[in-house]
């Protein structure tokens, strides 16, 4: 289970929304709250060591998004360390 399938569980308290929804499935169509739209976001800040703007949730829709976007500014902040 990718991380932010393992933050959805959370989240959600279940293993079933997680497990069914696709990585190119828009989460607030698929029955996700926005209020735990927000609170993902945060866990991946918290979480996962990324920052992520009001801009850059405007592109964060799907997991694929999430995992794309956590897996670019990972690479991005480890290499661009002082």
């Amino acid at each position: 289970m990718s991380t932010i399938r393992e933050l959805l569980v959370e989240l959600t308290g279940t293993t079933e929304y997680a497990g069914q929804v696709g990585d190119d499935v828009d989460l607030a169509g698929s029955g996700i709250d926005s209020g735990d739209l927000v609170r993902l976001v945060l866990l991946v800040e918290q979480r996962l060591g990324v920052e992520i703007t009001a801009e850059d949730m405007e592109g964060l829709r799907t997991i694929g998004d999430y995992e794309r976007f956590v897996a670019e500014h990972a690479v991005a902040g480890a290499s661009g360390g002082a």
